[in-house]
């Protein structure tokens, strides 16, 4: 019996590339203009010329000069500042996007498999109990960092040694986010009001509290862990039609989705060691992504990244912008605004499946 194989018509083809390709290129342009947008915004109010000029003044002293104050607030504050935030959005979002393609599960997110809740339990243990591995301005992050990356390596050896199925790392993942959770609730109990409040910060996430030496190891860790993860974007499209298929196509399944869950946690543990949590970005970028370009991973991929970090930086500058003077928690904005442009997007969909 013969079997006919139809094809979408070259142009229809086409049309999908590039709407692809202008959504890339239209998300790039995009966090252009919001880091414009961000270098002006703050307590001081600078004009786009003005902290442009600042900015080439280190590379041109000779040929441009602005006051003292303004070149130091741009280049030591504001400037880590976006460039954090973009770096964390990329980062969450292209963690988050690997997890829900290589374990096949919506739902599936740094949150899911209990990585934040292992940093959340690091930072308890540091600010609460002043128990760490690490000393000085590193104590709370060391912390954090170890203990997001426990979650990880459990899953790991589960999965190398007991052979788990991606529905086995995603109950395991469950699990000890609930366990991490429950320690640091346990040590909240106890805790004095002052220490309280400085954990609940921390848990909602702020951008502006990295330096240009913390940019240094995080942006190491995170571009080498993304061009591993975007190199793998074609290894997962094969995935997607099944362990089987692709094991008979030469794919090693089981080494590449240890890989990637353990580089996209180490992606995850070094966003958040910095900045605390910051929820959201990695379950919900790549969704709203695949709704405009579907799920073809060589594009998606690096396509999350780019809505991850727009989305983080614009955040941001709400967060500074909505009550003046006072600076919001850019976790609490993120939650706040994509909650609401995720639930639209879902109902506007009217049953049509995209995952």
């Amino acid at each position: 019996m013969k079997v006919k194989v139809s094809f979408p018509p070259a142009s229809e083809y086409r049309k999908l590339m590039a709407r692809k390709l202008f959504f890339i290129l239209g998300f790039v342009c995009l966090i252009i203009i919001l880091s414009g947008i961000a270098v002006t915004v703050g307590p001081m109010e600078f004009s786009s010329k003005e902290a442009f000029k600042a900015v080439l003044e280190r590379f041109f002293p000779s040929r441009f000069s602005v006051s003292g104050v303004s070149g130091s607030v741009i280049w030591m504050i504001r400037l880590p500042r976006i460039i954090t935030a973009l770096l964390a959005g990329f980062g969450l979002a292209i963690a988050g996007v690997q997890m829900q393609a290589i374990l096949r599960n919506p739902l599936a997110s740094p949150f899911t498999l209990g990585i934040s809740a292992g940093g959340g339990f690091g930072a308890s243990l540091a600010i609460l109990m002043g128990v760490g591995f690490a000393g000085g301005e590193y104590f709370l992050i060391g912390n954090a960092f170890l203990f997001s990356l426990i979650p990880a390596l459990l899953i790991f050896f589960l999965s190398r040694f007991k052979k788990a199925t991606a529905g086995m790392m995603i109950l395991a993942g469950i699990s000890l986010a609930y366990i991490f959770s429950a320690g640091s609730t346990l040590i909240s109990y106890f805790a004095q009001a002052e220490d309280l409040k400085a954990l609940s910060l921390w848990m909602m996430g702020d951008v502006g509290k990295t330096t240009w030496a913390d940019l240094g190891p995080m942006a190491a860790v995170m571009l080498t862990s993304s061009v591993f993860l975007l190199l793998a974007s074609r290894t997962l499209n094969i995935m997607n039609a099944g362990d089987e298929t692709a094991k008979s196509l030469g794919v090693n399944v089981e080494r590449v989705r240890i890989s990637i869950v353990v580089l996209s946690s180490l992606v995850t543990s070094s966003v958040i060691c910095f900045t605390g949590m910051i929820g959201f970005v990695g379950l919900v970028a790549p969704h709203i992504t695949r709704m405009f370009i579907g799920s073809d991973n060589r594009f998606l991929v690096p396509a999350s990244g780019l809505f991850g970090a727009a989305f983080l930086l614009g955040a941001d500058i709400v967060s500074m912008t909505v009550i003046e003077p006072s600076v919001l928690p850019v976790g609490l904005v993120t939650a706040l605004l994509g909650g609401p442009l995720f639930f639209l997007l879902i109902i506007g969909r009217k049953g049509r499946e995209y995952w």
